[in-house]
């Protein structure tokens, strides 16, 4: 029977500014097991941005649950959330969030370094992580220098410099060529291959194409929750 990894429950968040209330998500129940390739799709202000920033941890529901691995989420404290964040959850940002002035094999160990990783280990970790994203002659380059293809590949090997249970995408193709979108895209698919489970946010149908399932999200909701089998 297939590991649970995540599993919300009537989540719902609602954003209060003076007397206004936006409900940004309303009663959202779902699960993800291990191994899966899931995209979370939807429009701007479908709430999949609210939703990203629940699963990475960073923002807590108004209600209902989250659970990763077993444990409720909402219920940790601060350093408990942040120790989530830098040991199960591998964030991938459309804007990549990389160190420019240092180079793709630092920011790859950056992690590590917070992370208690032996010092030895994590040079020959972040080496063999940019090699499975095919960076290996570009790894002493700094960041500033590489196109917006080869940062998010970076990006990738950083985020899984930590082993995570999850690799956690927000619009990974957003700032790339469309030729770009398609290597990225095809790594993420030849990881999800390898064991990974990756949850993915994003408005194109073409990058979602790539994954095993799609959720679609319309004002707070889920409209749609379905077995992709056109998948790339």
């Amino acid at each position: 029977m297939p590991k649970t990894i995540i599993k919300v429950k009537n989540l719902t968040k609602i954003y209060r500014l003076g007397s206004v209330e936006t409900l940004a998500l309303n009663d959202v129940s779902f699960k993800i097991n291990k191994g899966e390739f899931v995209a979370i799709m939807g429009p701007s202000g479908s709430g999949k941005s609210t939703l990203m920033h629940i699963l990475g941890a960073l923002d807590r529901p108004t209600s209902g649950t989250y659970t990763l691995n077993g444990k409720h989420v909402g219920n940790l404290s601060d350093d408990q959330l942040a120790d989530i964040r830098n040991r199960q959850i591998g964030f991938i940002f459309q804007s990549f969030n990389l160190l420019p002035r240092t180079t793709a094999l630092k920011n790859v160990i950056t992690p590590m370094f917070y992370g208690d990783i032996a010092k030895d280990k994590r040079e020959a970790k972040a080496k063999k992580l940019l090699k499975l994203v095919d960076l290996e002659d570009r790894m002493l380059n700094n960041c500033n220098q590489l196109s917006g293809g080869e940062q998010q590949r970076v990006a990738i090997a950083r985020a899984l410099s930590m082993d995570p249970t999850i690799l956690l995408a927000d619009e990974p193709t957003g700032n790339v060529s469309t030729k770009q979108s398609d290597e990225i895209m095809t790594i993420f698919k030849h990881l999800n291959d390898k064991g990974h489970t990756v949850l993915m946010i994003t408005h194109d149908p073409e990058t979602a194409a790539f994954a095993k399932r799609i959720i679609n999200l319309r004002d707070g909701k889920i409209i749609a929750d379905h077995i992709n089998k056109k998948r790339r």
